[in-house]
């Protein structure tokens, strides 16, 4: 059997507007203890040219510019077993869901929630969303499926993902 693993914590600043969720951060991502650093990965590429910073800017400057952005990072799994990194490999019921309901809770000013690919909506739908509608007020919350970042991703070409992600991302930023 597979060992379980287990995501990383939130980065939130003291006023996010966009929680950007993923599934669960993949091996390389584990290894570094890093969000999406596998170099294939195109999230901190996309991110950046939203928020102007170069996706090879030291992690700690990417996390910040995240921040300042008023973009909020998670994942919908707090554990689950998966061999190997790909989200279908995810044992469906061994999902243990992140507090998403009480990040949102503590940050009243997230309206909008963006799923980085598929398998991150659907899990969300299953383990958040009967909480969440069930939670007078979080009902609210805009959801937007965008194009997964992921290297296994690659039947969308990356200017259509830059086109979908920069939309939204320059969006947050001018809501600050």
């Amino acid at each position: 059997m597979t060992d379980v693993i287990r995501s990383f914590p939130p980065i939130v600043g003291t006023d996010p507007r966009v929680l950007v969720l993923g599934s669960m951060p993949g091996d390389a991502s584990l290894r570094a203890g890093e969000y999406y650093a596998h170099p294939r990965n195109l999230f901190w590429r996309i991110v950046g040219e939203a928020v102007g910073l170069e996706a090879d800017a030291p992690y700690t400057d990417r996390v910040a510019a995240l921040i300042d952005s008023g973009i909020a990072l998670w994942d919908v799994a707090a554990a689950c077993v998966r061999p190997g990194s790909l989200d279908s490999s995810i044992v469906r019921d061994s999902v243990i869901a992140n507090d998403i309901p009480g990040l949102l809770r503590a940050h009243p000013g997230i309206d909008r929630i963006c799923f980085n690919g598929a398998a991150a909506e659907a899990l969300f739908r299953r383990h958040v969303d009967p909480i969440l509608s069930a939670t007078t007020g979080l009902q609210r919350i805009e959801r937007i499926r965008l194009p997964s970042t992921s290297p296994a991703n690659a039947s969308i070409p990356l200017t259509r993902k830059l086109d979908a992600w920069r939309k939204l991302l320059e969006s947050a930023a001018d809501r600050s």
